[in-house]
């Protein structure tokens, strides 16, 4: 079983960096060179699901996880 030290090591955060390489390959073309708040708006939000990953795999503690489930 591999152990994972470091959120890098996700193969949910792996997938989603290529998400991120995908979309601003295609962000750089056709309609979305010229419309820049869209093309923004779209990179932002696929670098959120990159940095929601990092950022819930650093929180990794019980008293996290209860305290998120009680916002909730």
């Amino acid at each position: 079983m591999t152990t994972i030290r470091k959120f890098e090591d996700l193969h949910i955060w792996q997938a989603a960096r290529e998400l991120v390489q995908i979309v601003y390959h295609h962000t750089i073309q056709g309609g979305f060179e010229r419309d820049f708040a869209l093309r923004e708006q779209i990179r932002r939000a696929v670098i959120s699901i990159m940095s929601n990953i990092a950022e819930g795999f650093s929180a990794g503690s019980d008293a996290e996880f209860i305290r998120i489930q009680q916002k909730l």
